[in-house]
């Protein structure tokens, strides 16, 4: 990025950032029919969280993205679990507004700062975070955040990397919520609770507008309200 793309793009990235940083959890769904896609955005709006990470486990996953970029354009959709160039390219191209990955691939991190689309890779050792931030990535996921360490894990990482934050993704949950958010070092948390196949399966979409009006209650009262 160069000249005025180049700050089109810091803007886009840092009005990211502050949007996630201000919801304190990303819902995180897998999706395996897209008529799921609508109300389950609908779902979260009435909850008070309007974003969702769209995982790509799924041939679901772009028509859902999709179909939530057309017609909810007050919720932030994205792309989670993108492994490849090809899936990046998939995604922006149904409308997702930033991209998640579960692990560090420079490829897929420098195509996606080429398109001038969010980027959160992922990093859960000192030398992935510094690989990270010699790309610029300031904010990366940190998953599966119960199997590597939790919260402690990431306080202690975030040492020698000033100013780097963290979006920790698996085994997150309503118990553990403020330990996490309670971290300086953390952005946001990925709702994966939020939102499970079998809330949407079986269509329980009131429950998961109950479950986000309980993490934003976390949120505020951790946080001292919503940014």
């Amino acid at each position: 990025m160069t000249g005025r793309d180049e700050g089109e793009g810091m803007n886009m990235w840092n009005d990211f950032h502050q949007q996630i940083t201000g919801l304190g959890v990303i819902p995180v769904a897998v999706i395996d029919d897209v008529k799921q896609a609508i109300p389950l955005a609908n779902a979260l709006c009435a909850g008070g969280l309007p974003a969702i990470e769209v995982t790509f486990r799924t041939d679901a996953a772009a028509d859902a993205i999709r179909e939530v970029a057309s017609s909810c354009p007050d919720v932030l959709v994205g792309a989670g679990t993108v492994l490849s160039c090809g899936q990046v390219d998939a995604a922006v191209d149904a409308g997702a507004k930033f991209i998640v990955s579960p692990g560090f691939d420079v490829e897929v991190v420098r195509h996606c700062v080429e398109l001038n689309v969010p980027m959160v890779p992922g990093t859960v050792t000192p030398s992935e975070i510094l690989a990270a931030r010699n790309m610029g990535i300031t904010l990366t996921k940190f998953f599966p955040a119960g199997q590597f360490g939790g919260v402690d894990a990431i306080n202690a990482l975030a040492a020698p990397f000033a100013g780097h934050l963290f979006m920790p993704t698996g085994g997150i949950n309503a118990r553990n919520l403020v330990g996490y958010l309670s971290s300086p070092y953390v952005s946001s948390c990925g709702g994966t609770w939020l939102a499970s196949k079998a809330l949407l399966k079986s269509g329980r979409y009131d429950q998961i507008s109950r479950l986000c009006r309980e993490a934003v209650a976390i949120v505020r009262a951790t946080r001292g309200g919503m940014q």
